[in-house]
């Protein structure tokens, strides 16, 4: 029994990094990334649908990604949403074929801004293993009559190494981003 919430918290820890890492890759560096814009919410026939789902991407220069969607009528939308999404800066142009995005380059000042949005998205990913280990000490806690307190207390020494072990994982990928955002 306690194996198994300790199983359950370390899987959804491992995925809560993951998470995280693929989420501080949404933060956009000197040089354009067709990753920061897969994710892009689209209205699509009344349903936010991912970008990628509608369109290819490609990335010809270091500050240009061209977007052809699949679908012609979807064109006016993309644009409108690449426009539109937050912290990107992004200027999109449409010529009625493909949708070319261009990205001006990072000032001191807006990498120092990008390098607060990943610390602020680092804390959110930190909150959500410590909600994880909140949960799972609660489920330990609920085994108190069925096993004995000592290996409680062990599980809850455990589980707190291995909360730290995740935390430390997120800190260093937000260190990575960090300095990848800081370089010029």
């Amino acid at each position: 029994m306690i194996s198994d919430v300790m199983t359950d918290a370390t899987e959804k820890m491992a995925k809560a990094v993951d998470v995280a890492k693929d989420d501080f890759g949404t933060v956009r560096t000197g040089r354009i990334n067709a990753a920061l814009f897969q994710k892009i919410p689209v209205e699509y026939y009344g349903s936010p649908t991912p970008l990628a789902q509608l369109a290819s991407l490609q990335t010809p220069e270091a500050r240009t990604l061209i977007v052809t969607p699949y679908d012609k009528t979807a064109l006016k939308e993309i644009e409108r949403a690449i426009a539109t999404f937050p912290n990107l800066g992004a200027s999109p142009t449409n010529d009625g074929e493909i949708v070319r995005v261009t990205i001006p380059e990072l000032s001191a000042e807006r990498r120092k801004e990008f390098v607060k949005i990943v610390k602020s998205k680092g804390e959110d990913h930190k909150v959500v293993l410590r909600n994880i280990r909140r949960k799972a000490k609660d489920d330990l806690d609920a085994l108190k009559g069925e096993v004995s307190d000592d290996d409680i207390a062990r599980s809850d020494k455990e589980l707190d190494v291995l909360t730290k072990k995740h935390v430390d994982q997120i800190d260093e990928a937000l260190k990575k981003k960090e300095a990848e955002l800081l370089e010029v």
